[in-house]
């Protein structure tokens, strides 16, 4: 497996984390990956394989670009041979209004916009290799994009707040750090992202713990618990399993056996 991130240009950094690039073969059968959730909603192109996900009993494919939106349990997609995926890790606050779309409550969502316009130019560059000149076109379009679009300071300003804290500021904090009453700011994250204050402030802290078990799986769950904020490690424990389907301790074990393969990154779209 290979992955690679590309720094957001500083325009784009309240709106866009980073570009990044996974290359993942699974082989000629048919395998399955977890995505994991995180504070993050993810628009997504991919090219070579196939890649489909399990809908009312069948698999379907799904289109490139799709957006990955904020999720409260991994998802599992499908595909096999070579994989090669671009996406663009987008602030859930900001995503819908990149792309001018409605907000969504998270999961998988399939639209129709002229961003997929982009998907034959990043195909000519992914099949020469040119990684880092398709990430250069996705940033030029965002550029655009961004420019014509007004900033919401209030949603910003939160979301730094949020970000800094790494998910541990109560709501209160959040609206005072924006300078706005709390009924307005959650009023403005939930027309803006689909979610809540408290929603994505509990993402952002999961996965606070998600990586730093990745890195560090011999790691003490109690003290933990206490460093990233939970009232203590059965609260920890239980907020893990609810996002990640398994417990802190079954995560680490599975961490150790996959970065000998990944290696330091957690890569959240396509975990081996």
């Amino acid at each position: 497996m290979l992955h690679q991130e590309f720094e957001s240009p500083e325009e784009l950094q309240g709106a866009i984390n980073c570009f990044w690039y996974t290359r993942r073969d699974g082989g000629e059968k048919q395998s399955d990956f977890d995505i994991q959730p995180d504070g993050y909603s993810e628009i997504i192109f991919y090219f070579g394989s196939s890649l489909h996900i399990s809908y009312n009993g069948s698999l379907q494919q799904l289109p490139s670009p799709f957006l990955m939106g904020l999720l409260n349990k991994p998802a599992v997609l499908y595909t096999q041979n070579v994989l090669e995926v671009i996406g663009v890790r987008c602030y859930p606050w900001t995503v819908f209004d990149l792309l001018g779309l409605p907000s969504d409550k998270g999961g998988v969502r399939i639209f129709e916009h002229p961003i997929a316009g982009l998907q034959p130019i990043l195909n000519k560059n992914i099949k020469a290799g040119n990684i880092a000149e398709a990430v250069a076109t996705l940033k030029q379009y965002f550029l655009n994009a961004h420019s014509r679009i007004a900033t919401d300071n209030m949603l910003f300003k939160a979301g730094n707040a949020m970000s800094k804290a790494k998910g541990t500021l109560p709501v209160s904090e959040v609206a005072a750090a924006a300078h706005a009453t709390v009924r307005t700011l959650e009023r403005k994250f939930k027309r803006s992202s689909g979610y809540s204050v408290k929603d994505v402030s509990n993402l952002i802290r999961f996965e606070q713990v998600r990586n730093h078990l990745w890195l560090n799986p011999d790691s003490s769950i109690a003290g933990l618990a206490h460093e990233v904020g939970y009232t203590d490690q059965s609260h920890l424990s239980r907020e893990f399993k609810r996002y990640s389907g398994t417990t802190p301790l079954a995560f680490a074990r599975k961490a150790k056996k996959a970065r000998m393969v990944t290696g330091d990154d957690f890569v959240a779209f396509v975990q081996s």
